[in-house]
């Protein structure tokens, strides 16, 4: 380790150092550009978004844009759909894939090589978008909220790397439930997830996302404008002309540029909320999970 601090205590890896972070810096400024531009536009006056092209400030504060959202039923019916479709489909999915990689972490499972082998097939190959669409047509789950949830309750490499972090786990513990008289599902469901929230709370945060940003799901399965989610209604609203989908109890159309700019913010902050307090948690679980002890 001294070894390792001396080696880059030199001329040379300083300059690398500053070079680095002078280039992330710059990395991380350009990533931000364009979310700043967007809210920032959500603020401006509709004179002020045709007039400028570009800005990070705008010139005269307006809530017009907010307004029309926050008081539109349609917009809350969406926003209020997409978070109880993420938090029941991030339980559910998440449930279900811990519940599958617990006995795929026996190495005395009966066919569980074979039914790895399948897993990891469905890494490299998918059925497709009409082969998927015939299985939830035929089950019934059109123009429900379950065909959002249902055809990617499993993600493979979720899977996977549940399945080695319960592999890490000590023997021992499993072995002291049954002597208590706990069975396999007491034992997962007392021992096993308390202790894997580190992984559990990384794969919670990437189900959660993946529903929330879900666009190509609402837009096969849901036929009713009423069951739209907040990415279909993003998409309505950035496409459509009219707006008096999002004009809510105002007597006056809202800004239409202003609009589609604070129904992006409002999409987006959820998840910048929710990130940092899964954070702690993110690394830890992917490099645990993510390596077979």
């Amino acid at each position: 380790m001294a070894r390792e601090r001396y080696r880059f205590n030199t001329p040379a890896g300083r300059v690398f150092d500053v070079v680095n972070v002078v280039f992330l810096a710059a990395l991380g400024v350009v990533a931000l550009i364009p979310f700043i531009y967007v809210l920032a536009g959500s603020f401006a006056t509709e004179s002020e978004l045709t007039t400028r092209s570009f800005f990070l400030w705008p010139e005269t504060f307006s809530l017009k844009a907010y307004e029309s959202i926050l008081t539109s039923p349609a917009f809350l019916r969406a926003i209020i759909t997409t978070v109880l479709v993420t938090a029941v489909g991030t339980g559910i999915q998440l449930l279900l894939t811990a519940a599958m990689a617990y006995p795929l972490s026996k190495a005395n499972l009966p066919g569980g090589r074979v039914i790895m082998g399948l897993v990891v097939v469905t890494l490299v190959f998918s059925g497709g978008m009409i082969p998927t669409f015939l299985v939830v047509k035929d089950l019934g789950l059109l123009n429900t909220y379950w065909a959002l949830i249902l055809p990617a309750a499993i993600n493979p490499f979720s899977l996977i790397i549940i399945k080695n972090f319960f592999q890490q786990l000590p023997a021992e513990l499993e072995e002291s439930a049954k002597i208590d008289g706990a069975n396999e599902v007491q034992t997962l469901w007392r021992i096993i997830l308390p202790l894997s929230t580190p992984v559990l709370a990384t794969f919670a945060l990437f189900y959660a996302v993946g529903i929330w940003n879900d666009f190509m799901s609402p837009l096969l399965y849901l036929n009713d404008s009423s069951m739209w989610t907040l990415q279909m209604f993003l998409r309505q609203v950035t496409v459509a002309t009219d707006l008096s989908l999002v004009q809510g109890d105002m007597t006056e159309l809202p800004p239409a540029q202003g609009i589609k700019f604070a129904v992006i913010v409002v999409a987006t902050l959820p998840i910048l909320i929710f990130y940092p307090f899964l954070q702690k948690h993110f690394a830890k679980g992917m490099l645990i999970g993510g390596v077979k002890g």
